[in-house]
């Protein structure tokens, strides 16, 4: 498993995550649930994505991350 870098603490890396471009411009962004857990902690996530409003779905090895309050439909 790679090492966290010493300067890289949680919320630089959730500052990077939501400051993305994608994620400002309202788009979905997608990280790797392991990362999530090293880097930060499901449940701090699950905090930081609430706290901005947004939804996320966990699936396969990702987490995707709806950078927006517009509903989520299902297609199949």
């Amino acid at each position: 498993m790679a090492q966290i870098p010493d300067y890289l603490t949680a919320e630089m890396w959730l500052q990077q995550v939501f400051g993305s471009a994608e994620a400002l411009r309202g788009g979905v962004v997608k990280r790797q649930i392991r990362d999530v857990e090293r880097l930060v902690g499901r449940e701090a996530f699950a905090r930081a994505v609430a706290r901005r409003g947004f939804q996320a779905v966990e699936n396969g090895r990702h987490f995707v991350i709806f950078c927006n309050d517009h509903p989520i439909r299902r297609l199949r």
